[in-house]
Order: C-alpha cells, then structure tokens, then sequence
C-alpha cells in the first residue's frame, strides 16, 4: 500500500517538482569491498566445477536502483556459492550509484546515458565515450558468456510487480516457470535505445529483467531475493525450491512513446491496472487522444512524467487466463 509521503512525493514530482521528497526506507549497501571483483570491475564469477548453466545476476542497471545491489551485496558477504555451474554478481552503474543521497534519490539513475538502452551493437562498437557506453563495453565479455541473465530492477511509479522479457520463447519459458512475479510481460522494447535484455535474446540468450516493487522499500529487497534464488534453484545452482504456479504471459500490443511535451494522463494509472473496454481515454498527447486498442487492457508501467521521445505506457494482453490474486 503506498503511504501518504511517497504519494505526495511522487505527486510532486509528476507534476514537475524537481525538490519532491520521496521517502528511502533502505540504506544503500557498502560496495567497497565487492568494486575490485574477481572478474572485472564490480563483477565476480564463481564456477563450482560441476557441469551447469552460467548464470549471471546483475543490479544497479540504474544506480539509485539500490534493491538488487542490497540483495547481491548479502549474497557475496553470505559466500553464496553454486552448487553446480557458474554463477556471476555483478554491480553494473557502480559510477551513478556513487552518486545516490536519500536525499534526492533520482537523480543517481545514471551519469550520461541510460545504461539500458545503449545496447544497440551500432553504439557499443561507434566512438561514443559515455561512462554507460565504457561500462557496457567492459562487462560485454562477461554477460554474452552467461546462458541465462536476471536483471533486477525496481520502480519509481506506482506499479504491480513484474518480469519483462524480450519476446523469446525461451525467456517467456523461464520467466513464467518462476511463478513470481504473477505477470511475465513480453515486450519487443522501446524507441529510445535497445535495452540488455533485447542485446542478449538477439544473441540466443535466455535474459530476464524483474521489476520488483517501489525503489526504496524493504519488501522490493525480499522480492527480488527470491525471484533471483528461484532463478538459480530453477537451473540446477542452488537446491530445488517447492513448485509453484506458473506465471501468466502477457504481450505488449502497443508502445506509446510521447511526442510533445504536454503528454498528460486523464488520471494517475497504476502499472497492472487491467482497463475493460477498448477505446476507454488514456491520456493526450496534445491533440492525440490515447485509448486503449482492446478490451482487459493491461497497463505496464505507466510513467506519469514522460518527455518527448520516451516511453509513456505499454499496452498488453493478457495470454494464459486473468491474473489469479496476490
């Protein structure tokens, strides 16, 4: 349930408000002992040995994303180790998250580019030299060895928690197999720049990203926890965990990506709302209404303060059943 601060918070800053409070109800981890890693910059790799998937782990894919980084810094202090292939931590913007104050949390999501959408194979061989560009450039090595990815995100807009993956039926699988979150959202990406997921199912790769609650609250840790421990017992690097229900798949249908600078919602929706009937109003985009394409329209993520050329909202459809509850 949101609280009334980080309602008024993000009310405040969807409306421009660059000086909104938002309440971090976690303390960012300690990184200094993990930043040399044994496989690069903020990477470690563990090899058990025995015959098994190599399965990669990254957080701080944006730098004031600090759940997963909590997660992966416990792991590392626990000595968590494979017990059958590979398993790789790795803390990717570790330079924006230098950067990260509770006191204005935003604005550490990343230094010069959005480290999730330069994974385009024409940005990352060009000549650009932003720290997002040189870091991708510089972990490439080690994600592409990987046969699976979990990219673990949280979110800043009130949403339902969920898996993105790249369209691949292999990703759809292995996201849905985990059961939680409820909701696995295959989504061909964004205009603004291909994200980590899309680079490796390009490549044949199994990659999924979790969205796994609000940025700063200690349930988005628990969740993301066990997602990524489910991830692991599901291929074979930590002991079998007790079956669950499989998730449902979700396909996006439409991308809306904001044209003008008046992009306005019609009221604040939340990521997960299901609306019932086409045509129902969404937004306006100047003098271009936005309405949902079909009937139970799956709003994914929202953002309730978007800019000209960026992602406004994606619409799916749901494909296995309604969401079951909880």
């Amino acid at each position: 349930m949101m609280t009334h601060a980080l309602s008024d918070g993000l009310a405040a800053l969807a409306s421009g408000n660059g000086a909104a409070k938002l309440p971090v109800r976690l303390e960012a981890p300690d990184l200094r002992p993990w930043t040399d890693g044994n496989a690069g910059r903020g990477a470690w790799s563990f090899d058990s040995g025995i015959p098994g998937p190599h399965v990669a782990v990254i957080a701080l894919t944006h730098g004031n994303e600090i759940a997963g980084a909590i997660v992966l810094d416990r792991w590392l202090r626990a000595r968590l180790r494979p017990l059958a292939g590979r398993l790789s931590i790795i803390f990717a913007n570790l330079d924006a998250f230098s950067r990260f104050s509770a006191d204005d949390p935003t604005i550490a999501r990343f230094v010069e580019m959005d480290f999730n959408r330069v994974w385009d194979p024409a940005l990352l061989d060009g000549p650009g030299r932003a720290s997002e560009l040189r870091r991708a450039r510089a972990l490439r090595e080690l994600l592409g060895s990987a046969d699976v990815v979990l990219d673990l995100h949280s979110v800043l807009w009130p949403s339902d928690t969920l898996m993105l993956v790249a369209g691949d039926a292999p990703s759809e699988r292995l996201a849905a197999s985990l059961g939680e979150p409820r909701v696995v959202v295959s989504d061909p990406g964004h205009e603004a720049g291909r994200r980590l997921i899309d680079y490796l199912s390009q490549r044949g790769q199994r990659a999924v990203l979790v969205e796994g609650g609000d940025h700063w609250e200690p349930a988005t840790v628990a969740l993301l926890d066990r997602v990524a421990r489910r991830t692991l017992s599901t291929l074979g690097l930590l002991p079998a965990a007790a079956p669950i229900a499989p998730s449902h798949i979700a396909r996006v249908t439409q991308t809306i990506t904001a044209r003008g600078n008046s992009f306005h919602y019609v009221r604040p929706f939340r990521g997960g709302e299901i609306i019932p009937f086409a045509g129902t109003l969404i937004a306006r985009d100047g003098d271009v209404d936005i309405r949902t394409p079909h009937d139970d329209c799956l709003l994914v993520m929202p953002n309730l303060r978007t800019a000209p050329g960026l992602t406004a909202v994606r619409f799916a459809r749901i494909q296995s059943g309604r969401i079951a509850e909880g």
